[in-house]
């Protein structure tokens, strides 16, 4: 945990000094009581066993069901960031987002850029740092949601004035750094006072901190996607302890005795006169004495609640019923899993406009690192892979009938789910090809050139015609 040096004091009124900005800031990073902990608690599922059960059950069975789960948190989440993948970046009229894909691979974000959106799916908001490495090329770094914090512009929704960054290592040193639009004020490992820092000028002119956030609203918090989906799984739990706790006590015959004089030890307490089991045989020698057992629990309703709760879970996270298998053991398949999972691809592709929107960003940091005019490339934009799950031939039958209305042939690979550096492979096949057709039609007999059948007679020869035919006259 970072800790503020103690010696500060408090300051009225908008932060001026770097050491006033990072106390500011620090007052804006998620504390240890923060919500999004909660969150990440519960889609690793850890959050609190046995909540609901009586005193004596947790006693009972603390140590039996310690490490039982039954947590749906985890699928909500996974649902949406398994369907969020960023393919490439294309800005129109001027290239193929080559540059920008070099970006990408250097930094290894096909891997991490699926990391951002989990943590912001999770805890609501997470971020990405770009600047420039020793050798001026640009580094993307993600950063989650508990170890920075931003402030905005007056007024405006994206535009960032001051980002802090607070960091430990494994020995427990502190780095915290400070990024504004004129400058960067950076403390350094080991370094326990904020006005000790180095403070050189920002080379960018922009603060190059993006924001990921989930769920955006106009005047309000991001928010996680288990927000509303944690009271739900809280009842879920309860009900399956319950049922699990009844398994225990009544789902197996009890067996009873009448008419049984009741032995008492020496301190006064009812001695158990048999030892239950399945190889044993009750018996009594007095005649009066009556065996008999109670029906066991019926565990069904149980299971009709919990078909209740995660159809009612299913509803506010829009995660189609077959996810959970609720009623039944097997999915729906071709035009039924396509109508279930309407709602889970509505939200998903809402999601990518925003998270898109920020890769953006990200991507013109990029450039302004480079010192490339396509830092103002407002225009581009992030091309997603399909979110939608569907049968190949489906799908590839849509796209015969849209290369059938003249669509170029990269746009139907694109929707094809091929990505970009494969699009430029075929590019590069497709000429080779090409050439390799016109070598094999140089090495074919050529056709002879073809002569008209109709012969015209010389011309001229008609007076010479009609001057033998005076002659013989």
């Amino acid at each position: 945990m970072i800790v503020p040096p103690g010696s500060h004091t408090a300051f009225i009124g908008k932060p001026e000094t770097p050491e006033q900005w990072l106390m500011y800031l620090y007052g804006k990073v998620p504390g240890p009581f923060h919500p999004s902990h909660e969150y990440s608690r519960y889609y690793e599922g850890e959050q609190q066993k046995l909540a609901f059960s009586q005193m004596r059950y947790k006693a009972a069975f603390a140590s039996v069901f310690e490490q039982w789960r039954d947590n749906f948190c985890g699928t909500i989440v996974d649902s949406t960031n398994e369907r969020l993948h960023v393919d490439s970046f294309r800005i129109p009229g001027e290239d193929d987002g080559e540059d920008a894909r070099k970006f990408w691979q250097r930094n290894s974000m096909d891997a991490y850029s699926t990391s951002v959106h989990l943590e912001s799916l999770i805890s609501g908001v997470s971020y990405v740092v770009v600047w420039a490495d020793a050798k001026g090329e640009p580094t993307i770094t993600p950063v989650p949601g508990s170890r920075m914090a931003v402030s905005y512009k007056p007024g405006s929704l994206w535009e960032l004035e001051a980002a802090a960054r607070y960091e430990m290592d494994a020995w427990g040193r502190q780095q915290v750094t400070l990024w504004t639009e004129e400058y960067v004020y950076e403390v350094a490992y080991g370094t326990t006072e904020w006005d000790r820092g180095e403070k050189k000028s920002n080379p960018l002119g922009v603060v190059p901190v993006v924001p990921f956030e989930n769920r955006s609203r106009l005047g309000a918090d991001p928010i996680s996607e288990l927000a509303n989906c944690i009271p739900i799984q809280d009842a879920i739990n309860k009900t399956v302890m319950d049922a699990l706790t009844a398994s225990e006590f009544a789902a197996f015959p009890q067996r009873y005795v009448t008419g049984l004089e009741i032995q008492e030890d020496s301190q006064g307490n009812p001695i158990e006169p048999y030892n239950v089991g399945q190889d044993k045989l009750l018996q009594a020698e007095d005649p009066a004495a009556k065996f008999g057992s109670f029906a066991a629990a019926d565990l069904k309703n149980y299971v009709t609640l919990v078909d209740m709760l995660v159809q009612h879970l299913a509803t506010v996270s829009r995660v189609p019923s077959h996810y959970f298998l609720v009623n039944t053991t097997t999915a729906p398949s071709g035009e039924a899993i396509i109508s279930a999972e309407a709602g889970l691809v509505a939200k998903v592709k809402e999601r990518m406009l925003h998270f898109g929107e920020a890769w953006e960003r990200v991507i013109r940091i990029c450039f302004a690192v480079k010192g490339d005019k396509r830092k103002d490339a407002f225009e581009m934009e992030t091309r997603w892979r399909d979110p939608e799950y569907r049968t190949e031939a489906q799908h590839v039958d849509a796209l015969l009938k849209l290369r059938q209305l003249d669509v170029p042939l990269e746009f139907l690979w694109s929707e094809a789910g091929f990505s970009a550096a494969q699009i430029s492979d075929f590019r590069d096949m497709r000429k080779e090809d090409a050439k390799a057709q016109a070598e094999i039609q140089k090495l074919l007999p050529q056709p002879e050139p073809q002569q008209s059948s109709t012969v015209k007679p010389p011309q001229g020869n008609s007076g010479n015609a009609n001057r033998k035919i005076h002659e013989a006259k």
